[in-house]
């Protein structure tokens, strides 16, 4: 779904109104784009007898969303995406609160062969991080957590090196807390991964048997799935509710998010679900299950374009919570020792749930999410008003790096 990408202010020009339109691209391609136009614009000029403006701007318009949206296509299909019987991708581009791209490529299902569409809901995996801190930040604007909180506050019968954790540790990945996949047991092939998985209560008896934490907690980062999981079970013994209906409740009913949930094997079903899959050799191989993917906080919610278009909404406008309560979410993390990484390897920020670091200049708020079949990706540039959502069944694609080349296409260029 495509439409027209104009400027909020108007200039005049022989007594019409028109919009600058706001493009990426280069000279050539805009040299290329306008000597088009001029053409075009000659031809209705004739046909019509005399200027007509309005309809100029329109062809205009529709034109370079055209332009862009054939540049996206071109984006992943040099990844492998297409429109066969094979796994692949749904690519939502938002701008200013309105969709100008969205599409599916690809099956939600060897199987099934069903056709990935806006409301397929894939496995968001650490995307997940950013519903769980909203959740522990719910709490917090209920009057029942507070940030500075420590962990054996919640959980008096933990270990006493978790008397030194807060929740914002938690939250900002500065907790030191061991990882839990390192401490599971070596997983056994013969036995289906359905009756092996790790869940968070299993997450939690693991860091009840550890003496202390990597590193003192707040002094260095470290990416921490334990950390969220630890933050799913504070929600769930903070509210009383579970933490599956928490999120359901405070945040996806509210929102109209009617697909995404929390899935818990056994107790929900997941619309229109996709599986995972890995590419080896020639063929696919469904890969939709890990021992660690039955764990929540960290990354157990399955959602669709669909939903998170809503999602992006509220975030925009604040619905859950106000300005000045999301500004800790949006706070990049300092430690005294070391830094922030991204997963490239290169210095980022951090604050709940979310990376921070700008991309060219342009302030940005994002996470990915990886796991055994599926990739996703949340880009919002914020001072932009401009998101890029993409979320993948299969395993070998890197959706944040074509995000990135999806959003050049939009972002003008920074000096």
């Amino acid at each position: 779904m495509c439409g027209s990408m104009v400027s909020k202010s108007p200039r005049l020009k022989d007594g019409y109104t028109f919009y600058e339109l706001e493009i990426g691209l280069n000279r050539r391609e805009w040299l290329r784009i306008s000597a088009i136009m001029g053409a075009l614009a000659s031809s209705i000029v004739t046909g019509l007898g005399k200027p007509n403006p309005l309809r100029l701007m329109k062809l205009k318009g529709s034109y370079l969303s055209s332009v862009r949206s054939e540049a996206i296509d071109n984006i992943l299909a040099a990844a492998g995406l297409t429109a066969g019987n094979i796994p692949g991708a749904a690519v939502l581009v938002v701008n200013d609160g309105k969709i100008l791209f969205q599409h599916g490529y690809g099956v939600a299902a060897l199987h099934s062969k069903r056709r990935i569409d806006a409301r397929t809901n894939f496995r968001m995996a650490s995307c997940t991080k950013q519903f769980t801190a909203m959740a522990i930040m719910l709490l917090v604007h209920d009057g029942k957590l507070r940030y500075d909180d420590r962990v054996t506050e919640v959980f008096p019968d933990f270990p006493e090196y978790g008397r030194q954790i807060t929740i914002r540790n938690l939250l900002n990945h500065t907790s030191g807390l061991q990882d839990y996949e390192d401490l599971m047991s070596p997983a056994n092939p013969a036995i289906p991964v359905e009756q092996i998985q790790i869940h968070d209560s299993g997450v939690l008896n693991l860091l009840k048997q550890q003496k202390s934490t990597k590193f003192a907690p707040g002094s260095k980062w470290a990416y921490s799935n334990s950390g969220y999981v630890l933050l799913g079970l504070l929600v769930r013994k903070v509210s009383g509710r579970s933490f599956p209906e928490f999120l359901h409740d405070r945040i996806f009913e509210p929102l109209n998010m009617s697909s995404t949930l929390a899935y818990v094997r056994g107790e929900n079903n997941i619309p229109n679900r996709a599986f995972g899959y890995s590419l080896e050799g020639q063929s696919w191989k469904e890969t939709d299950q890990s021992p660690t993917s039955a764990t929540l906080g960290d990354g157990g919610v399955y959602s669709s374009l669909e939903d998170l278009a809503k999602w992006d909404r509220a975030l925009r406008r604040n619905t859950l919570l106000s300005k000045q309560e999301m500004q800790p979410a949006l706070t990049p993390v300092k430690v005294p020792d070391g830094q922030v990484t991204g997963p490239d390897g290169l210095p980022a920020a951090y604050g709940f749930g979310w990376f921070l670091n700008p991309h060219r200049g342009h302030q940005r708020a994002w996470h990915y999410g990886e796991t055994v079949g599926f990739r996703t990706t949340i880009q919002r540039f914020t001072a932009d008003d401009l998101t890029i959502i993409i979320l993948c069944n299969r395993a070998d694609l890197n959706p944040s790096a074509l995000a990135l080349q999806v959003a050049d296409l939009y972002l003008a260029r920074s000096a």
